[in-house]
């Protein structure tokens, strides 16, 4: 499964890394050096993406600032879906704010979360890294490998971690759009506003879903991965009077 030239040379080079990673936290870490050379490795890829994260929350900024001409060029053009998908390209064109470019953080966090699903999944490029382990529980197992306490207690607290920081992503996604009156900066009226506007909080919950069926590393790389977001959006998404600016 998976089995192609380019995944398999992008797992073995994330092998080298963690296990470099490992070896220097080994006396500090212990037993769970490679654990934490995951976290750290996630850290790092997070860092890389950081500018286009950036470039995301300003995009989310000028869109919200467009909102009150949204929504007239809604009203305008409400019996013409054509003429409105025009004038709203035109509209975002004109101002530099692309729709589309707040997926690409996302886009691009998704090829490190395979390589770290097959790393620990199949053990390519470093099978060794399967029996290392974290408080007992082996990087590569799954939730339902065996639900003995240590197994139940390092999956129930990372998946504690995820639901609260899910619960707390959704609540900020409501509480901005009502503040707003936008939704990732696209105005919360118009077609199949009502069904964005109940997508989005449950976006964050997915993570929850996929930590039930990765491996235990994979499920680091989640944790830590929703928890540096909610970091972002702490910081970079408060408001512009109380904290940087991001212009």
């Amino acid at each position: 499964m998976l089995a192609f030239a380019p995944l398999h040379t992008a797992a073995s080079a994330a092998a080298t890394v963690v296990t470099w990673l490992a070896d220097l936290l080994a006396p500090l870490a212990g037993g769970a050096a490679t654990a934490v050379a995951i976290v750290l490795f996630t850290a790092g890829v997070r860092l890389l993406i950081s500018p286009l994260t950036l470039a995301q929350v300003r995009g989310e900024r000028r869109r919200a600032a467009l909102a009150p001409e949204v929504r007239d060029l809604q009203r305008r053009y409400a019996d013409d879906p054509a003429r409105l998908q025009s004038e709203l390209f035109a509209l975002y064109r004109r101002a530099g704010a692309n729709p589309v470019a707040g997926c690409l953080p996302a886009l691009l966090q998704a090829p490190f979360f395979l390589v770290m699903y097959r790393l620990f999944a199949t053990g390519d490029g470093h099978p060794a890294l399967l029996d290392e382990r974290l408080a007992g529980v082996p990087l590569g197992w799954h939730l339902g490998d065996g639900l003995s306490g240590p197994v139940l207690a390092v999956f129930g607290v990372l998946l504690a971690a995820l639901l609260a920081l899910a619960w707390w992503s959704a609540r900020r996604a409501r509480r901005a759009a009502a503040a707003t009156g936008t939704i990732a900066g696209t105005p919360t009226e118009g077609p199949g506003a009502a069904v964005l506007g109940r997508l989005i909080p449950l976006l964050p919950y997915t993570t929850v879903l996929v930590a039930l069926v990765v491996p235990l590393a994979a499920v680091l790389y989640l944790v830590t991965a929703t928890g540096w977001t909610a970091l972002e959006q702490a910081v970079l998404r408060r408001p512009q009077s109380a904290g940087i600016d991001v212009r």
